[in-house]
């Protein structure tokens, strides 16, 4: 019974970690994000919330590319966790700070009046995000962090993992969206730079949490 409850509880930790991977991934607010809420505005929620989706197929793709590419280091991944985790937290807590100083709306940019098909707000967020390879160093970062890639799991683990990350994504972007939507008499530059600051300091909080939680877990055992 025992055995049962944790194996479930390590599950749902799984997919908790995944989900936060997919939502750090998407949430600062670059040129697609920027962009993501001036369609909301300009063009309507769905509108937004396609441009969100053509990100998220890209990031997903960064993310097999990151994946693929630390599952040839098993035996590295596998003797340095710790190490690797601590350094994940280092990374992250730098990329929120980047993230708080950053100012998103120097990315903004004048937007088409017309509403355009879905299909093609859907492929030019992809290809602005596609556009950003540092997105990899985001998503070693975060793998590091949260040991994404575990030596000798099953491939339908993985397929989890990664559609976790992928649903992720889409709750920021369903969240943002809806949110941007429901305060748009009341949204305007200086909110946008609220809210940037707002995910900074989130990332900043989480990386500290996880480097405090891998330091005492390594004491501790």
């Amino acid at each position: 019974m025992q055995h049962e409850l944790d194996r479930t509880s390590n599950h749902t930790r799984f997919i908790g970690e995944r989900l936060i991977v997919g939502v750090v991934v998407s949430a600062p607010l670059g040129p697609v994000g920027v962009l993501c809420i001036q369609r909301t505005l300009n063009k309507g929620r769905w509108y937004g919330f396609v441009t969100g989706l053509g990100a998220a197929l890209s990031d997903i793709g960064y993310a097999l590319i990151t994946g693929y590419g630390m599952s040839f280091m098993d035996d590295f991944l596998a003797k340095n966790q710790v190490l690797l985790q601590i350094i994940g937290s280092v990374m992250l807590f730098f990329f929120g700070i980047y993230t708080f100083r950053s100012n998103p709306v120097q990315s903004i940019r004048p937007v088409s009046s017309t509403p355009g098909s879905y299909l093609h707000n859907f492929v030019t967020a992809f290809f602005v995000t596609l556009s950003n390879p540092l997105i990899i160093f985001l998503f070693i970062g975060l793998f590091a962090r949260f040991s994404f890639v575990m030596p000798g799991s099953p491939i339908g683990f993985q397929l989890v993992g990664y559609l976790a990350i992928v649903l992720g994504a889409l709750l920021w972007w369903f969240g943002i969206t809806y949110f941007v939507n429901k305060v748009r008499t009341r949204f305007n530059l200086r909110g946008i730079w609220i809210l940037n600051r707002v995910i900074g300091i989130v990332v900043m909080l989480i990386s500290a949490a996880g480097f405090i939680y891998t330091i005492l877990g390594k004491t501790m055992y």
